[in-house]
């Protein structure tokens, strides 16, 4: 056995020299005691994952609900229905995260107390959100009701993250490329963003903003976002990293998504920021195109040669990009037999899924979605292309919202219908194995406390996780416990499943592979014993992760190599 001990040492000592280690660590949290406002915070491990304050991973699976950077000052389908049941719907149907796009404009409104210029309430089917509580009432200040649906979100376990879709309040204002425009400046979203970020510091149910939708542009004349080291004005990098910096000085615990841009030029063949705007898609040989194309937030090519950098604060950085497929718009990528690999090679991994691919950041999908309904979709690409991208996201474990709740999305359509009073069941039922499930079916919430949803079929992370640290190395040393005790729940690296993490875990892997009549794993040891590259199988790099834990050389697993 010290034999087999001293190789799993010196491989990890080699490993380690090997890989270097990410940039991506903790932060402190600054703010109170965990307690029901302030344990909920998360942030980025060195193995580029999202996990709460015990260092547990988590999985943000959510969907979107706009209104509030439309002129609603609601959110949309709140002027026929009851917001608090729909807020109740989305959360039992097992979405964890609501992402919420708003506009600079309404922010500033709120801050500074100016009067709604309409308010889109059935004070009939809403006598919450009235002023006098009863029906047919006088509809309540926009912040309030705002803050009611923050509420109401908190009783269902259900995290927020906003999103800056736009600087003017506009149902149009995403088309204008960047996160200023006429009325609205830089310096006026930074207020904005500096703003919420104070006012619900010590509630987390606001768990993550967004700071632009889809900075986009192609340098035609409409502007243009660039990525790159200048301090420029439309350089979505730099203003990326002020905005973080607006954010994350009144709140350090809050995660920041960054989203891509458009275009990427294509530096290699002579281009730069400043080539002529062409068709790049469609027009002429593509391979003399001056720019990368992408979707709109969705080219990270910038992030490779120039990584977004929040200081001491690397470790509440996102990137998410956003994807979708033939019926938003027929990209070059739809014209052939496409599968996930030729998706991938034409498109995927330069622009974005080589954050993920290769272990350099965590992703959250901002917005995937579309019909998949054979009048819409007769040919049925629009449904292949989501199954491909739905299979990909839960196999790599990439984080993402739904586009979209609402019924009135003109391109996608949404998860309800009939004036936001049903539910469309065919297009749940796709989405539905992409939310963050246990063995059970069990919807897991994001919450330590409260289990997501009123139906009962949903969990809190405590429950998921037992009240435990999975691959919490001090707690498994300390413990004087030595009664074997078994359990469904995972808990990564635990091969004899005695509710430690250890070298004796590490041991049994090893004696497991190399003599399996002799040395065998439980069903539930085998699926804690698969904590390195999860979802190969148990190998001999569980066992060396485990021993890199035991060593203080990684602080937590699941570990991806």
């Amino acid at each position: 056995m010290k034999s087999i001990l001293k190789k799993i040492t010196a491989a990890a000592v080699v490993l380690m020299t090997s890989i270097g280690m990410s940039s991506y660590m903790p932060s402190e949290i600054t703010n109170a005691a965990p307690d029901e406002y302030h344990d909920d915070w998360l942030h980025v491990n060195e193995n580029a994952q999202i996990v709460d304050m015990d260092g547990n991973p988590v999985w943000m699976t959510g969907c979107n609900w706009f209104g509030y950077n439309v002129g609603s000052q609601v959110f949309d389908g709140v002027w026929s229905q009851n917001m608090h049941k729909m807020l109740n719907e989305i959360a039992d149907h097992g979405f964890n995260l609501l992402r919420v796009p708003m506009s600079t404009e309404i922010l500033l409104q709120w801050k500074n107390g100016d009067p709604d210029p309409m308010i889109k309430v059935n004070e009939w089917e809403n006598p919450e959100l009235t002023v006098e509580g009863i029906v047919g009432g006088t509809p309540m200040y926009s912040f309030d009701i705002w803050n009611k649906a923050v509420e109401w979100c908190r009783e269902n376990g259900m995290k927020i993250m906003i999103d800056i879709h736009s600087a003017t309040t506009a149902s149009s204002g995403h088309q204008l490329p960047l996160w200023y425009d006429s009325n609205f400046s830089t310096d006026d979203w930074l207020e904005a963003l500096s703003w919420f970020a104070d006012y619900y510091k010590d509630d987390d149910t606001i768990i993550a903003i967004d700071l632009k939708n889809e900075p986009h542009g192609k340098n035609d004349g409409q502007g243009m976002a660039i990525w790159d080291d200048s301090t420029a004005e439309n350089n979505w990098k730099y203003a990326a990293e002020r905005g973080a910096a607006a954010v994350l000085e009144k709140n350090p615990n809050l995660l920041i998504m960054v989203e891509g841009i458009e275009v990427y030029p294509k530096f290699e063949i002579g281009s730069d920021w400043n080539s002529p705007a062409v068709d790049y898609a469609h027009y002429g040989d593509e391979s003399k195109q001056p720019y990368y194309g992408a979707w709109w937030g969705g080219n990270f090519r910038g992030a490779r040669d120039y990584p977004v950098d929040l200081g001491e604060y690397q470790s509440q950085l996102v990137y998410s990009p956003h994807d979708y497929g033939p019926l938003v718009y027929a990209q070059t990528w739809f014209d052939k037999d496409f599968t996930r690999q030729t998706l991938l090679d034409d498109y995927w991994y330069d622009t974005w899924a080589y954050l993920v691919e290769e272990n350099i950041s965590p992703l959250l999908m901002g917005e995937w979605g579309g019909f998949i309904d054979e009048e819409h979709d007769p040919t049925g690409d629009n449904l292949k292309w989501m199954t491909i991208l739905r299979d990909y996201m839960i196999e790599k474990k990439i984080h993402h919202t739904f586009w979209c709740f609402n019924e009135n999305s003109g391109d996608t359509g949404g998860l309800v219908y009939d004036n936001f009073g049903k539910w469309d069941e065919a297009k749940y039922a796709f989405v539905e194995p992409s939310l963050w499930q246990d063995n059970d079916g069990k919807f897991i919430s994001l919450d330590h406390k409260i289990k997501l949803g009123q139906s009962g079929n949903g969990i809190s992370l405590s429950d998921y996780y037992g009240g435990t640290s999975i691959g919490d190395k001090t707690e498994a040393s300390s413990s004087e416990s030595t009664t074997t005790e078994t359990s469904d729940k995972l808990r990564y690296g635990d091969s004899n499943c005695d509710g430690k993490v250890e070298i004796a875990d590490a041991t049994l892997i090893l004696q497991f592979l190399t003599n399996k009549d002799e040395y065998k794993l439980t069903e539930q040891g085998m699926r804690n014993a698969d904590c390195c590259n999860t979802g190969d199988g148990v190998t001999a790099s569980d066992a060396l992760a485990i021993q890199m834990l035991d060593a203080g050389q990684i602080k937590l697993l699941p570990y991806n190599e």
